[in-house]
């Protein structure tokens, strides 16, 4: 055999050897991996608004209550545990709503609020301590204490989120969890949400404008936001068990190869 017959033999050898190596180690197509690809310079007439959070039992609400009397008001804002902050910085007391869904409220006893939103127990009591003339012109601020959602599954760090401004899109959710990775379902991600004591699922298209006609643009609190792997990732998992006993049986059939050609 000529040194160029030999030389155009290696050549072709280590080729092969290499093409075998990017195709164990390339990935299944990578459709998808964009959000909204479909989405154009467009104006869309957006239907979301910020979820009105119905009240459940397990609850955490802060309550605050202000008067012209502040002496008055203490009385409403004494047992405000040391362990829980109120977002907005006021003094306040924290109400752990029960498992039958009542809060124990100072000077007014048990007041039912599981089904109601804030803005209406906000009105409730305020209503109470003026017929009850314990204080004149109140002012009371609720706030949750445990609004929080969950990212979980292909993102960079899942995480449970507090939020106290109590407004937080699943864009944001996901942003605050490190985004997807490029192993993430972007055309199926899960969200789950608790109403009326029914779980509820609904699966997201982010490939599509999808997110901005739905009602699940943004978070409610206990919102599990699940991000399904792709199955590239499950067969480069299976690839990473086998690949080194090829890699180096290729190896040594390179090696052989190599002395024959000699």
């Amino acid at each position: 055999m000529t040194i160029i017959h030999k030389y155009v033999s290696r050549k072709v050898l280590a080729a092969a050897v290499v093409s075998v190596l990017i195709s164990l180690f390339s990935c299944t197509s990578t459709k998808k991996v964009t959000y909204f690809s479909g989405l154009q310079n467009d104006t869309l007439n957006s239907v979301n608004v910020v979820p009105d959070p119905v009240i459940q039992n397990n609850d955490l609400l802060s309550i605050s209550v202000g008067s012209l009397n502040p002496e008055a008001s203490v009385i409403f804002n004494a047992n405000y545990p040391r362990s829980a902050q109120d977002p907005s910085g006021n003094t306040a007391s924290a109400y752990l709503v029960d498992a039958y869904g009542y809060i124990q409220f100072p000077v007014l006893g048990n007041i039912k609020v599981a089904g109601m939103n804030k803005y209406k127990l906000k009105e409730l009591i305020t209503g109470r301590l003026i017929e009850n003339k314990l204080l004149v012109d109140p002012v009371v601020n609720i706030r949750y204490l445990n609004f929080k959602v969950t990212v979980l599954g292909e993102v960079n760090k899942p995480s449970v989120l507090s939020v106290p401004s109590e407004k937080i899109s699943l864009l944001e959710a996901l942003g605050l969890a490190g985004d997807m990775t490029l192993f993430g379902k972007r055309e199926n991600v899960l969200l789950i949400r608790e109403e009326n004591g029914k779980k509820i699922s609904r699966r997201i298209n982010l490939n599509t404008q999808e997110l901005f006609e739905s009602g699940f643009y943004y978070l409610k609190p206990n919102d599990v936001v699940y991000v399904e792997t792709t199955k590239a990732k499950v067969t480069n998992s299976g690839k990473a068990i086998w690949v080194p006993a090829v890699i180096s049986g290729l190896s040594f059939v390179a090696i052989i190869a190599g002395q024959v050609i000699k």
